[in-house]
């Protein structure tokens, strides 16, 4: 029995078991959120809710079809936490921390399954790799942990609920889950902007992809003398230059969007931070510090392409990815200009990177336009509204304009496996279907056909 159960394993590619643990994970999750003592006293949570915030835990999502301030204990809040963590991580990163504690060996297939799960094109360093990803990462949250839980005594009567918010908001925003537990997200906190600063700063560090931290604290502390020696790799460079310029022209747009509407009367301050901290948290965060429903249309639009961008590859977060993004923008750029090779950073791009920048962002769009059909045909609401929700389950951010709860089981479904192919990205949920090429004995005569 146990020979024919290692032998279906065996049969499984790296991405499929990957698929299946992550599956396994969500699982797991729904069961224990299903426990008595994570609800608060005669709250009925039904399976399909908790379901949906279990996918949308490990998805580090943040959509939400409960209230979880009125519905989950205190120990409900801190099980939902470590979801995130787990979602946060990635189900590979932690089962080879506990393969380490265990002291078990790593061997290829768990290097293969890691690889898959952090998005990483080579084995090299695997192992050290969710080590340093792990060490870095709970020494980022134990210090917002303690910065956001003092610095929430003057919000809270008792110590315990400043450092549990403290706790949750520092997992929430690293995680970029964008889960609360004021029960109205940022919005307590819209004119403080010390609390939004720390907030933006964990979302960032969340979503920017774990390989730039490692290569940041490399350069952190490499010899001094010998820092000009240090090189960025090409991923870091673009990666970070992308992300941040999403960040100023996402901000600036959604000020000039709304400059007539919302941001009329508002000081500069407090318009700066608003458009700010919204465009951060389409970066994947989820968390606001308003009701987004108050912005016009033509900005649900604007911030709906901004989820669907998304994070940077190998994060906390989902969507297309930045990186792709990026590559798909330049390549359009390149055509146009009539070069025949892709350029950056004094680099050239592999063409088989260029070609899945372009399938992810061509499969990406037909998933969401597929979800918004679906959607509205079997829900009243608008298709601002509707694609809104959509975008924001595939980029995995949890911003909403208010609908989550309100959806049939069918578009709960649909959000669901939006958020699941968000976080494990749509070229590892495409190679789920890939079968093992055989070699073409022959090849047909090419012809050209006419496009455009």
């Amino acid at each position: 029995m146990h020979h024919s159960k290692y032998r279906i394993l065996n049969r499984l590619s790296p991405v499929q078991m990957l698929l299946l643990f992550y599956f396994i994970a969500v699982l797991l999750s729904t069961f224990t959120l299903a426990l008595p003592f994570t609800h608060q006293d005669g709250v009925e949570i039904a399976f399909v809710d908790l379901l949906f915030t279990s996918v949308s835990a490990i998805s580090v999502t943040g959509l939400s079809t409960i209230s979880i301030v009125d519905s989950l204990s205190t120990l409900g809040v801190i099980v939902l936490a470590m979801i995130m963590q787990l979602g946060a991580v990635g189900i590979m990163s932690i089962g080879t921390l506990i393969w380490l504690v265990l002291g078990k060996r790593i061997g290829l297939k768990e290097r293969s399954l890691i690889m898959t799960d952090q998005n990483q094109s080579s084995f090299q360093g695997m192992v050290r790799l969710i080590k340093q990803i792990i060490y870095v990462l709970l020494v980022i949250e134990f210090i917002g942990f303690l910065i956001l839980g003092t610095y929430f005594l003057r919000y809270f009567p008792t110590a315990s609920e400043a450092y549990l918010h403290g706790f949750f908001g520092t997992i929430s925003a690293i995680s970029n889950a964008g889960f609360d537990i004021t029960g109205q997200s940022l919005i307590p906190y819209d004119h403080d902007y010390f609390v939004q600063f720390i907030y933006m700063l964990l979302i960032i560090l969340g979503a920017i992809g774990f390989p730039v931290w490692i290569e940041v604290k490399e350069y952190v502390f490499f010899k001094k003398g010998r820092r000009n020696f240090f090189r960025f790799s090409l991923f870091t460079k673009l990666t970070t230059f992308t992300f941040f310029t999403l960040i100023g022209v996402g901000a600036l747009g959604i000020f000039l969007l709304d400059i007539n509407h919302f941001f009329v009367g508002k000081s500069w301050h407090e318009s700066l931070f608003y458009a700010l901290f919204q465009s951060v948290t389409t970066r994947s965060g989820g968390l606001s510090t308003m009701d987004v429903s108050l912005l016009s249309e033509s900005n649900h639009l604007f911030l709906s392409f901004l989820m669907f961008i998304g994070a940077s590859p190998s994060s906390a977060g989902g969507g297309i990815r930045t990186t792709t993004f990026a590559l798909a923008l330049i390549f359009i750029i390149t055509y146009i200009r009539g070069g025949r090779s892709v350029r950056i950073f004094n680099r050239e791009i592999y063409e088989g990177d260029m070609s899945k920048a372009v399938t992810v962002t061509l499969v990406a769009f037909i998933f969401v336009f597929s979800s918004i059909l679906l959607m509205s045909i079997v829900e009243p609401f608008s298709l601002d509204q509707i694609l809104f929700e959509v975008t924001s389950a595939f980029g995995t951010v949890g911003l909403s304009l208010g609908i989550t709860g309100e959806l049939s089981t069918f578009s709960k479904i649909i959000l669901m496996l939006l958020m699941f192919i968000g976080r494990v990205g749509i070229i590892t949920f495409l190679l789920m279907f890939t079968k093992k090429k055989k070699k073409e004995k022959y090849s047909y005569p090419k012809e050209r056909v006419i496009i455009g």
